[in-house]
């Protein structure tokens, strides 16, 4: 699929404060990334392939890897990449799985680039099977 947008694309203005003055600093997300532009939400994406299969069953590295490939092809949709997320949420049904998904984020993301981020440990998602969901916001240029 040919990207849409692509004689519009242009680097996205985005700033992003890692600490605002007074507030802790955070190591692994930037609390604040404000641009203007295009807004993209980004449903929750789970660990499937393009066939709708589980990949990673019981397998934390697996599934964030998987994850984070679904991501990219839904913000290769819009037009934007990794560069233009703003936010991401991490559902997790065990907050141990943070290391896989951090690498996971970390092998789409430099470190000088973090989006604003929340992990939330949940009891269950839709299926058993899967260990995590994560979700984003991007904006693109206008």
């Amino acid at each position: 699929m040919s990207d849409p947008w692509s004689t519009m694309r242009t680097m996205s203005e985005l700033t992003r404060i890692p600490a605002p003055d007074g507030v802790a600093p955070a190591s692994a997300y930037s609390h604040v990334v404000m641009g203007t532009g295009r807004f993209v939400a980004i449903s929750g994406q789970l660990p499937l392939d393009e066939d709708g299969k589980l990949v990673g069953a019981d397998d934390p590295e697996a599934q964030a890897r998987q994850v984070f490939e679904n991501l990219r092809r839904c913000l290769a949709a819009t037009g934007a990449t990794f560069d233009d997320v703003v936010k991401l949420t991490f559902f997790v049904k065990d907050m141990s799985h943070m290391p896989a998904i951090r690498a996971a984020r970390d092998a789409h993301i430099p470190s000088d680039r973090l989006p604003a981020a929340s992990a939330v440990q949940v009891a269950a998602l839709i299926s058993p099977e899967y260990l995590m969901e994560i979700e984003a916001y991007a904006v693109l240029p206008e």
